[in-house]
């Protein structure tokens, strides 16, 4: 471990490292290097528009944190890590680190610390008057770079999901609801590693309307994957297993009890219920969802939660708890239910 004067000093100007890979995510950087050849920066700057000498230093910058490697000539190639930030990269986190370290989420978080004095969270409403949700609809820009870094998400998290639903007794299942699934990319992976399973994804009208987003058709399951438009807050279809992928950390507590609700009144029978989600654990495990929940502080109403947590909600909601599992190698965990 790192003595505590560099772990702080790390700390300090962590977001400088951060920043610069942004600068060269939405300059453009990444999508005209490669791994093989290497290009100087006076050769580069004509095509992401930008001076050739403030480039080279930008350039200099994100060798430094090693996304780029530098030759002798001052030439540049890009890193295996670096290549994941070209946007046409099969897990491509370019729209991702365009969000998080954009404009917008970087203004939300000046907030923090006025929110933690007088105990009201939501940054975005603060900063722009309205909920990040709302804000993602009305502003282009920012909708986009959203819809694209959540796509990234679930690339990375129906990995998880699966991984972790491996462990569990899906056979009986017939019907499954994915509740706020967006396009379709986990209820995708459930189709295609359980042949006997229907899905059906709930979202907005304005997020299920996007027919050339939709994953089911692109993968040829639309016969198996139904698509429909409606609000969770008010109903949810009936299935015999419902799924929530980074759904409920979006939402405080009394609307959470909402959804679960909704979801055992239109419950078949005994149904089963799994929440892919961040985990909180106990105070002795860092872990990368107790940083994520400040980010939640700052975005809108929502919070990561402890298991205890997510079993006391599904309880007020008509669940049962029944277990927690962590997946290997994740951010994410899952935690299982049975109707009650």
């Amino acid at each position: 471990m790192a003595e505590p004067t560099e772990q702080l000093l790390d700390l300090i100007f962590g977001r400088w490292r951060s920043q610069i890979l942004y600068a060269g995510a939405a300059l453009g950087v990444f999508d005209r290097l490669t791994a093989e050849g290497a290009i100087g920066a006076a050769a580069l700057a004509p095509e992401v528009g930008a001076d050739s000498v403030l480039l080279y230093r930008l350039l200099r910058g994100l060798a430094s944190i090693g996304l780029l490697a530098e030759d002798t000539n001052q030439s540049f190639r890009l890193t295996e890590a670096g290549a994941l930030l070209r946007e046409d990269h099969p897990h491509s986190l370019k729209a991702m680190a365009l969000l998080e370290e954009g404009p917008e989420h970087y203004a939300i978080w000046k907030h923090l610390v006025a929110m933690v004095r007088d105990g009201r969270q939501n940054g975005f409403m603060r900063e722009f008057g309205k909920a990040g949700f709302d804000y993602a609809r009305e502003n282009r820009c920012y909708g986009t770079v959203f819809n694209q870094a959540m796509t990234s998400y679930s690339i990375v998290e129906t990995q998880w999901a699966l991984a972790a639903l491996a462990n569990e007794d899906l056979s009986q299942i017939r019907t499954l609801c994915d509740v706020g699934g967006g396009h379709g990319h986990l209820a995708c992976g459930l189709l295609g590693a359980y042949p006997h399973l229907e899905v059906t994804v709930l979202d907005l009208p304005e997020v299920v309307s996007q027919a050339d987003r939709l994953w089911a058709p692109k993968l040829g399951l639309s016969d198996r994957c139904r698509y429909l438009a409606g609000d969770m807050f008010r109903e949810i279809p009936p299935a015999d297993a419902y799924v929530a992928k980074s759904v409920l950390h979006d939402w405080n507590d009394e609307e959470c009890i909402r959804i679960f609700g909704n979801m055992r009144r239109a419950a078949i029978a005994e149904a089963r219920l799994f929440l892919a989600d961040f985990v909180v654990p106990g105070p002795e495990e860092p872990h990368f969802s107790k940083l994520f929940d400040i980010h939640m502080m700052c975005w809108g109403t929502g919070r990561e939660r402890t298991a205890a947590e997510y079993a006391g909600l599904m309880a007020k909601g008509g669940w049962r708890y029944d277990a927690w599992q962590r997946v290997p190698n994740a951010f994410h965990s899952l935690v299982a239910g049975t109707g009650a």
